[in-house]
């Protein structure tokens, strides 16, 4: 993708000059190269639909309250009065918690059918390996990709290196 860009710029095999008169680009080459450029690269660019979804799901997991009781759950099917003694926190406040896992989709509630008081909660196994792998293709360190400044001097390929303390 990226050796597209240079072909189209002049800039192959390294060659910094500025393209001649004669191997001037069209603004037709430009689109489409930027075209080749962008569809290329939608097979690892997340869609802004997915990084919303994956931010509201990493601002449900935030709380740290959230993510004690996420961690109770995998542990297996637990009750507000499991989760309270475990974590030593309020019923209203699990409650409270609890709800926002379920908007999100992370946890499913199931009343007890002998008494409607009682719920039982439970982490959702296919909405967690969801996030699991939409959060691990986001963090792919394999979609980084060397960038060539349109700004300043450097014409060159940046490549950020690790700055060691």
């Amino acid at each position: 993708m990226v050796r597209n860009l240079e072909h189209v710029l002049g800039f192959e095999n390294g060659d910094n000059a500025v393209p001649s008169s004669s191997e001037r680009i069209s603004s037709a080459d430009i689109v489409q190269s930027m075209s080749n450029y962008l569809s290329a690269d939608e097979t690892t660019a997340p869609s802004p639909d997915r990084l919303r979804s994956l931010s509201r799901s990493l601002k449900v997991l935030a709380d740290p309250r959230r993510l004690l009781l996420l961690e109770m759950l995998v542990q297996g099917v637990q009750c507000n009065c499991d989760l309270g003694d475990a974590l030593g926190m309020a019923p209203n406040l699990i409650s409270h918690h609890m709800s926002v896992l379920r908007e999100a989709g992370l946890v499913l509630a199931e009343r007890d059918p002998l008494d409607a008081r009682w719920v039982y909660y439970s982490v959702d196994p296919t909405a967690l390996g969801e996030l699991r792998d939409e959060l691990g293709l986001f963090l792919d360190p394999s979609r980084i990709q060397p960038r060539r400044s349109t700004c300043g001097p450097r014409v060159a390929p940046i490549h950020m290196e690790r700055q060691r303390s």
